[in-house]
């Protein structure tokens, strides 16, 4: 198996670069030695797909293309891994706006900010990423 999308940047689990799934929780892998790692859920940016090419993206993936949400792509495998794990564990982030930018600015993009990820993340979940958000 070659995984090879995760990224190594600050060592110091500042960027969110090397963010993966561990046991459903998003961490840096960067801080996260590999043998106590063995036999639990290792998810990376190569397990969101479903399939092969354009199709086979899920929706997170393809918001991000539609909003965007990449340019380098340097940061994009921990951004789609931060946030399709706060996703899959609390869908209702993206309807707290202080929520969803704590969430976002936890990880690093120099290249687009991070309007166009935070647009890409609402937008996943089958939201307009334009409509006021309601708080419940």
């Amino acid at each position: 198996m070659s995984l090879t999308s995760t990224h190594l940047a600050c060592e110091q689990s500042v960027c969110g670069s090397c963010t993966v799934s561990l046991d459903g929780r998003a961490v840096r892998s960067c801080l996260v030695l590999a043998v106590p790692c063995e036999g639990r859920a290792v998810r990376t940016v190569e397990d969101l797909a479903d399939g092969e090419g354009a199709e086979g993206l899920n929706p997170l993936q393809r918001a991000f293309s539609a909003e965007h949400a990449l340019q380098c792509g340097f940061c994009t495998p921990g951004f789609l891994v931060l946030a399709q794990t706060a996703l899959e564990q609390d869908p209702a982030v993206v309807d707290d706006p202080e929520r969803l930018r704590r969430l976002l600015t936890s990880n690093l993009c120099r290249c687009t900010g991070c309007e166009p990820i935070r647009r890409a993340v609402l937008r996943a979940p089958g939201r307009d990423p334009d409509a006021p958000h309601r708080l419940h």
